[in-house]
């Protein structure tokens, strides 16, 4: 715990900014949001939600490092949670793990969008990357669209 809070403290005075209050909606549990967890979870977040369709494949684990052969069609987003459990985080991380798709308006609509304080797309699927960036526009949240559409990647913010 004390790396943690070393490191949240780092985070702050670096950016100014008091992470642990901030509630981060992760869409896209694969090779990019993979990364995007752990890297919020080792900042020192500890309000993070992951939603994600999809289960993780064979053909996953030479990118996706937070899987492994053990986890073949396990839920990418709860395999993913568990994974960076491992790393060092604040004793008062709350991990949210949904396999679900985000198109779900029911599950995922408007309501639930504005529990966050920014939204992160990690998508290769760029329909549903449309549908978060309307959303997120909708209820005036902040948005940074990272993802991928075959060897090519992107990210930039989008705020209203």
């Amino acid at each position: 715990a004390s790396h943690t809070s070393r490191r949240s403290q780092d985070v702050e005075s670096l950016t100014g900014c008091d992470l642990k209050g901030v509630r981060v909606l992760v869409v896209g549990a694969g090779g990019i949001g993979c990364e995007l967890v752990k890297n919020l979870v080792l900042s020192g977040f500890e309000h993070i939600t992951m939603i994600d369709l999809d289960t993780i494949d064979y053909s996953n684990l030479n990118r996706q490092f937070l899987f492994r052969a053990a986890d073949v069609n396990e839920s990418k987003a709860k395999v993913a949670k568990k994974a960076v459990l491992a790393f060092p985080h604040a004793a008062s991380l709350s991990i949210d793990a949904h396999l679900g798709n985000i198109k779900d308006t029911e599950q995922f609509g408007p309501d639930f969008f504005k529990t966050f304080n920014i939204v992160l797309n990690a998508l290769d699927n760029v329909d549903a990357r449309r549908h978060v960036n309307r959303l997120c526009l909708s209820v005036g949240i902040p948005l940074i669209e990272s993802g991928t559409e075959g060897y090519v990647g992107q990210v930039r913010a989008i705020v209203k």
